[in-house]
Parts: structure tokens; sequence; C-alpha cells
């Protein structure tokens, strides 16, 4: 059973260090523990400071490509290396690695599929008022759209087994963080959360800048995630709610039609509602198209999902002594 610990970094080199120094590299139940920095472009030493740490392989992108392409670069490179288990953990040194055995022992149980470090963030005296109203406000969300009672979607101390890493088709460009989530409701995975050290950060996050550039990013992200796996669903409210509007609209102009005869004082409601309809009709129809599209994109993830599969298990062959 081995264990790979991702940890995307930029520009890190105060810090990712002592993130790796404090991996433990025996843990019950798993043969071996290795450790993976994706290097995301960082103008600093962070690379040559997590080699001299210890770190077992080092991915370095030219250009700094942001975390959630850092994320999934190291999730398949993790899975091309023979991982079991896969632990995401930031190179910021606000999570405790020595809590990694805890955050595993629910797959290692076969009890979960995915792990997710719940920061109890209502106890946090170090986090800014701002931040931790938006991340309850993101998790809220990320409840309201995934149907899971998670806590603290934010997080990104999360382990993920081999099953649940391979089912993973990540297409966000700023965080993974909610994607993760709503994709593994729907893809029926357990997951999970266990309760985790969350330390002061030291010096300013380069994920977040601002409160308000992150909730529009992120909400981004999220939105298009649920777009994507309930196209009908989201369609037709949105047509729906159009018609409604609509139809209250031209209900207006009938009643004064059958009264006076005229529809002439209420051209401009009579012109609008048309309008709304028509692109609530346009808009359902949409929806059913989507909702069709949605069916080859499910064919389409299963397949990948198989042909991920068989590499995976191929490259493990192969290096068997």
């Amino acid at each position: 059973m081995k264990l790979i610990v991702t940890i995307p970094a930029y520009n890190e080199e105060k810090t990712i260090g002592r993130v790796i120094q404090e991996i433990p590299r025996k843990i019950d139940g798993i043969d071996k523990v290795e450790v993976l920095v994706i290097n995301d472009g960082s103008i600093d030493k962070t690379a040559e400071v997590a080699r001299k740490a210890g770190a077992d392989y080092i991915i370095t992108h030219k250009k700094n490509l942001g975390l959630a392409k850092a994320f999934k670069n190291g999730i398949e490179t993790a899975l091309a290396l023979g991982a079991d288990i896969i632990v995401n953990i930031d190179a910021d040194g606000q999570y405790n690695a020595k809590e990694i055995p805890k955050l595993i022992k629910p797959i290692l149980e076969g009890k979960a599929d995915i792990v997710i470090g719940d920061r109890q963030i209502d106890k946090l005296n170090h986090m800014p008022r701002s931040k931790k109203i938006g991340n309850k406000i993101a998790s809220w969300v990320t409840r309201r759209l995934s149907g899971l009672p998670i806590k603290d979607a934010q997080s990104g101390f999360r382990a993920f087994s081999r099953e649940a890493a391979l089912r993973m088709n990540l297409l966000g460009d700023y965080t993974y963080v909610q994607e993760t989530i709503i994709q593994a409701a729907n893809k029926n995975l357990k997951v999970i959360e266990v309760p985790v050290e969350f330390r002061r950060r030291e010096g300013k996050s380069r994920l977040i800048p601002n409160i308000w550039s992150y909730a529009k990013r992120a909400g981004i992200t999220i939105l298009r995630t649920y777009r994507d796996y309930h196209p009908l669903k989201v369609f037709l409210s949105i047509g729906l709610a159009l018609l409604l509007v609509g139809l209250i609209f031209a209900v207006r102009v009938l009643i004064h039609y059958f009264r006076t005869g005229m529809v002439k004082p209420y051209i401009p409601s009579a012109v609008l509602s048309v309008m709304l309809i028509t692109v609530g009709v346009i808009t359902v129809i949409f929806g059913l198209l989507a909702d069709m599209i949605k069916m080859q994109r499910l064919l389409l993830e299963e397949i990948l999902y198989r042909l991920k599969k068989e590499e995976v298990e191929n490259k493990n062959e192969n290096r068997l002594p």
C-alpha cells in the first residue's frame, strides 16, 4: 500500500521544508510514503528547499498555472507513480502533516473514498472575520449543491483513495476544493470529514489576495460544475421563471384587451411578455439539449475512468520485480 503526499507550492521556500520534514514516513497500514511537490512556477528557492528537505519527486511548471492545475497535475502524477492513497496538503505549514495517519484512517478502514480535514472554523481565533464569513458561505453553497453535509468545503487538507482520484475529472482553472466535492457527490463517492489543526499563516495568502476576488472566481467554478451535472434542472428553472414572468405580463395585457378591446396602452407590456415567453421556451429547449449532452458526458467520463484505471494498473504491473 503506497501513500503519496502531494504538495502544490508557489513561492513557499520559507515553509515547505518544515512541511515535508513533518510528514510521517512510517504509518500503520502503509508500506511506503512518498512526497511529490508540484512547484507551480515559483521564482524563489521552493524546489531547491523541497529537494533538500527530502521530497521524492518534484514537478516544475515553467509558469504559475494556479492551484487547480497544480492539484490536478499532482493527482495525475501520483496515480502514475502507483499511489493507492493520495493526500494533498498545502505548502504554507498551516496544516499539521503529523495528522496524515488520522486523515487516511477512514480510507484504510474502507469507510470513505475521500476524507476532508475540518478546520473547525468557529474555533479559530487567528482567521479574519471576513474569511470566516466567506468560508461559511462557500461551504453552505457547496452543501446545498452537492447534498453532502460538508462543514468545511474550503479545506485543502484531504485524502483520496485511488478509486476516487481516478474518478476526478477537474476542469476548473482556479480552485479545486468545491469542484471535487460536487463531483464526488455525483459519482456516489463516500466523503467524510475529520477535525484537524489549522495554524496561523506566516505572510499573505497567495491563493486569496482578497476575499471578493476569491468569491467571484470560486463561485464561477461552483456554478459551472453544478450546471454540468444538473443542466436540465438549471435551464428548466431559469426557463420556467422567465415563462412565469412573461405570462404575468401577458395576463395583464389580455385582461385589459377583453375589457376595452384595446391593447395600445399596454404595448410595452405586450412586447415584454412575448420576449420573456420566447426566451423562456428557448431556455427550456436548451435544458433538454444540455441534458442529452450530459448523458454523452457521463458516458465519456466512464470511458476515461476505465482508460485511466487500465493505464495505472499496467504501470504498476510493470514496476513489479
